[in-house]
C-alpha cells in the first residue's frame, strides 16, 4: 500500500511543505510570508490557520488533493522533554504549545502541531510531529551542571540528527539500537550529541548556554565575565539574550553568518577571518572530543550534517583533528522534511508506534 503524506515546517517568516509517497517526494515547496502580515498577528499560535490557507493552496497547485493524503505532519516545537519518537498530536500537547511559560518563548516551529492537526482533523486522518527540539533522553549523570539551581538541559536539531543516525546505521547494515554514533548538526546554531545505541545520552546546548560557538550564537562563555557583563548595567536581559543568541559568534566576530563569505575573506588573505574560523572548528572538535569519552571511545561513526557540512574548509578542518576517532560520514543540509514524513509514514506502515504525549 502506498502512503501519501504531507510535512509542515514552520519557520519565522517562511512555511516549508512536503508531500510524500513513500520515501518518494512529490513537491517539497518553501512559503515565504510577508513580515508586514505576519506582524499584524497578537502571537505566532494566531497564526496558524493564514498559515494553513497557503499549505492547501500551494498542494492545490501541485495537483495534491487533501483527500489523498492518510496522515499530516507538523515540525515538533517547544512541547515537554520528551524521548525521540512519533507523537500524536492532542489537546495536552497543544495546550503545552500555547504555554510561553514552559520554555520562556513560543517559537515559530509550534505552529507545526496547530496547522497540521487542523487540516488532519478535517480529513478524519491522524496527525503527528516527529523528534522535537525538546526531544531528552538524557542519562541522569549528564543532567549535573555544578549548581543544583541549575539542570543541564537537551534542546537541539532532534529532528535532522536522529534522521541522519538512522541513514549512517543502515549505510552500516545495522540497526541504530547497535552502534554508539556522534552527530554534528552545524547551522545558525551548532548541535555535537552522543548518540548510545540510538539514544541522544548528551548534547550541548544548541540555543543558549554550552559548547562551541556557532554563526550565530556564543556557546560557552566564562561564567566570570558574564557575571561582569550582566551586572555592569550596560546591558537588558533581553539585550544579553539577542547578544548571545541571534548575533554571537561569527556575526559578533566578522560581521556575517555565512561561513562562504568567510572563506572568501580567508581566501583574500583576512587572517583575523581565519582566526575565528578556524576557532569555531577548534571548539566543535573539542566538543566531539567530549562525546567521544560520553561514550567511553566506543565511536562506530561521526555524522557531520547541516548547512556549513557543504562547506569544504569547514569538513576538512574538522577531519584534521576528530577523524582518529572514527569514520565520518558527510550528509550536508537538513535533511528535515524527510524525517518528518518517513518518521509518519513508519507509524503507518506499523514499523514504528506513535506515542502519546502527556
Amino acid at each position: 500500500m502506498n502512503y501519501r503524506v504531507l510535512a509542515i515546517n514552520p519557520g519565522s517568516t517562511s512555511t516549508k511543505i512536503a508531500v510524500y509517497d513513500d520515501e518518494k517526494a512529490v513537491f517539497t515547496v518553501t512559503l515565504r510570508h510577508n513580515a508586514e502580515e505576519i506582524a499584524k498577528f497578537d502571537g505566532i499560535i494566531e497564526q496558524y490557520e493564514f498559515r494553513k490557507k497557503f499549505v492547501l493552496e500551494a498542494m492545490k497547485e501541485h495537483n495534491v488533493a487533501p483527500a489523498t493524503l492518510k496522515a499530516v505532519i507538523g515540525r515538533g516545537g517547544l512541547v515537554k522533554s520528551v524521548p525521540g519518537g512519533t507523537y500524536k498530536v492532542n489537546e495536552a500537547m497543544l495546550a503545552d504549545l500555547k504555554n510561553p511559560q514552559l520554555w520562556g518563548r513560543i517559537h515559530a516551529s509550534n505552529l507545526g502541531a496547530f496547522i497540521a492537526d487542523s487540516i488532519a482533523s478535517e480529513l478524519n486522518i491522524p496527525a503527528f510531529i516527529v523528534d522535537p527540539v525538546t526531544v531528552d533522553e538524557f542519562e541522569d549523570i549528564a543532567r549535573i551542571s555544578g549548581c543544583p539551581q541549575i539542570e543541564r538541559k537537551s534542546l537541539l536539531h532532534a529532528l535532522n540528527m536522529r534522521y541522519c543516525a538512522l541513514g549512517v546505521a543502515k549505510e552500516l547494515g545495522v540497526k541504530s539500537s547497535e552502534i554508539n554514533q556522534i552527530g554534528v548538526h552545524m547551522g545558525g546554531g551548532i548541535s555535537v550529541a552522543a548518540i548510545k545505541r540510538g539514544k541522544i545520552v548528551d548534547v550541548n546546548n544548541a540555543v543558549l548556554g554550552m559548547g562551541p560557538f556557532s554563526p550565530q550564537r556564543a556557546g560557552a562563555l566564562p561564567i566570570g565575565d558574564l557575571l561582569e557583563m550582566a551586572f555592569s548595567g550596560k546591558y537588558t536581559h533581553k539585550e544579553m539574550m539577542g547578544m548571545f543568541t541571534k548575533t554571537g559568534g561569527l556575526i559578533a566576530y566578522l560581521g556575517t553568518d555565512d561561513g562562504r563569505e568567510v572563506v572568501k575573506m580567508i581566501e583574500a588573505g583576512d587572517a583575523r577571518a581565519k582566526l575565528v574560523f578556524d576557532a569555531m572548528l577548534y571548539q566543535i572538535s573539542k566538543e566531539v572530543g567530549a562525546c567521544a569519552t560520553v561514550l567511553e571511545g566506543k565511536v562506530e561513526a561521526i555524522f557531520l550534517t547541516g548547512g556549513l557540512a557543504y562547506n569544504p574548509y569547514v569538513v576538512e578542518g574538522l577531519k584534521k583533528r576528530i577523524s582518529f576517532l572514527g569514520k565520518i560520514h558527510v550528509i550536508p543540509g537538513e535533511k528535515e522534511m524527510e524525517a518528518l514524513s518517513q518518521g509518519g509514514i513508519r507509524v503507518l506502515k506499523g514499523l514504528g508506534k506513535a506515542k502519546e504525549y502527556k
